[in-house]
């Protein structure tokens, strides 16, 4: 029987840090008022975080990034856990990933193959 994919992040992805409200209403609902007026004040007017280097894709304060910044954390908020959260965090990530560089681009590949590894 293969084994279920694992959700994993990959460098030089950063597409979940497309925080365009626009965009992101389900993850906004499920923050509460002031990590909701966090992430507001840390979007920047080309609708990317202030904080995420879009030419080089990395964020710059990831050590000290907020609570709803890690993956795990914001599956959490969504009532996800174990396996339901990689499932749940796999599906968002692809469809940020699709939304800002394309379903079939590279970095698409490289998240595909990343969560597929055993």
């Amino acid at each position: 029987m293969k084994p279920s994919p694992t959700w994993t992040c990959i460098a030089g992805c950063g597409a979940c840090c497309r925080l365009d409200p626009e965009l992101r209403q389900d993850a906004l609902a499920a923050l509460n008022p002031q990590q909701r007026e966090q992430v507001l004040a840390m979007v920047g007017p080309d609708g990317w975080c202030r904080h995420y280097d879009t030419g080089g894709r990395r964020c710059r304060v990831y050590d000290g990034r907020p609570d709803f910044c890690r993956v795990s954390n914001l599956m959490a908020l969504f009532g996800a856990t174990g396996q339901h959260a990689d499932g749940l965090a796999i599906a968002c990530c692809r469809q940020q990933i699709r939304s800002e560089y394309g379903g079939r681009g590279k970095v698409m590949c490289r998240f595909l193959r990343a969560i597929r590894r055993p």
